[in-house]
């Protein structure tokens, strides 16, 4: 796993490349320095930064800003490219101060995303996203956190710690890329993969019932639920902006194309059965209601199937960060006498 920066402001020089940190072996676009380039010093630790309240000092998020040196290895017409297009227009949009936002990066073709973003991020292990979002947010909760994971890495591996982040209403955004197979390991059976779909693992067809992830994020008590389509940019930019603004834990789930490993799941497909739920009567505040909706099939309703009005979030109700976020208390303050006369 790592963490990257990509061309990191501090450790830009005069005369210098930019520094460049990756989770992959994707090659940069720019020309490497050359050898007779002088040594970049080493990095020494920093004092704990303070964020200047005058706002007019911040640098907000924008396009220019989020462009990396990298290009998306994914397939010509893979779905990552909405989900990918979708999310920069809500990051920049939302005019979040580059400072104050962090994306914890799944495995798999969506995880790949931590190159093509210029963004602070963490490229975490097999179903261990959220886990690594939950703690930086209890380290300092004035942090934005999205989490990008695969269907596979959430539904799967990372199933547990899905549910556990819904029941704590922990204050993180999941943008989950549901293509209903893995991908990257050129097409197996995924969580989400239909019920009787012939796959390289499964080739006289899947045998499990698919996981119905609306469906459990109503039951874990999510606050706030939506399914988006990567084929409809303007609409999931929409619901990822929602999602990010909402006080408690949100999910977005979205249907997102496999073009090279995926025949049944196609943008076809998608396009003559999604319907808006916005468009009809129905109102995302009743879980019974939302419940029905998520066993639709012959029509796939998408956009916000449930939001809580009155959310909130796990680190609202702890005492302990009613001085200010961990990561800006003094350890010197801290007294473990007693904690450790009864415990050790």
């Amino acid at each position: 796993m790592s963490i990257n920066r990509l061309l990191t402001p501090a450790l830009i020089g005069k005369g210098h490349m930019p520094t460049i940190f990756s989770s992959d072996n994707h090659q940069p676009t720019v020309e490497q320095p050359v050898a007779t380039a002088p040594a970049v010093p080493v990095a020494t630790p920093n004092p704990p930064v303070v964020i200047d309240p005058n706002p007019e000092k911040h640098a907000y998020i924008s396009k220019a800003s989020l462009k990396s040196p990298y290009f998306p290895t994914w397939c010509p017409g893979c779905g990552n490219f909405g989900v990918w297009t979708a999310l920069k227009n809500a990051l920049t949009e939302l005019q979040l101060p580059e400072e104050n936002l962090v994306i914890v990066y799944g495995v798999g073709c969506s995880g790949n995303m931590a190159d093509f973003n210029r963004v602070y991020g963490f490229h975490a292990l097999h179903g261990r996203a959220i886990a690594n979002a939950v703690a930086m947010k209890a380290a300092n909760h004035n942090l934005k956190i999205i989490v990008v994971a695969g269907d596979g890495d959430t539904y799967g591996e990372g199933l547990n710690h899905f549910i556990s982040a819904m029941r704590g209403n922990h204050d993180i955004t999941l943008l989950v890329h549901d293509n209903q197979v893995y991908g990257l390991t050129t097409g197996q059976t995924a969580p989400t993969t239909d019920k009787g779909t012939k796959t390289k693992s499964t080739p006289f067809g899947a045998p499990e019932v698919p996981i119905n992830p609306i469906g459990l994020a109503l039951t874990s008590d999510a606050t706030f639920i939506a399914r988006g389509f990567s084929g409809n940019i303007r609409h999931l930019t929409d619901l990822i902006k929602r999602a990010v603004q909402h006080p408690g834990f949100s999910l977005v789930d979205m249907f997102q194309p496999c073009f090279t490993f995926n025949k049944v799941n196609t943008y076809h497909y998608f396009k003559e059965r999604v319907y808006y739920l916005e468009e009809t009567e129905f109102q995302p505040n009743h879980k019974v209601v939302a419940w029905e909706k998520t066993f639709e099939h012959d029509k796939l309703p998408i956009g916000v199937f449930y939001e809580d009005s009155y959310s909130v979030p796990f680190h609202q109700t702890l005492t302990q960060l009613e001085a200010g976020p961990l990561a800006r208390q003094s350890i010197a303050e801290v007294n473990m006498d007693a904690a450790i006369s009864n415990y050790l």
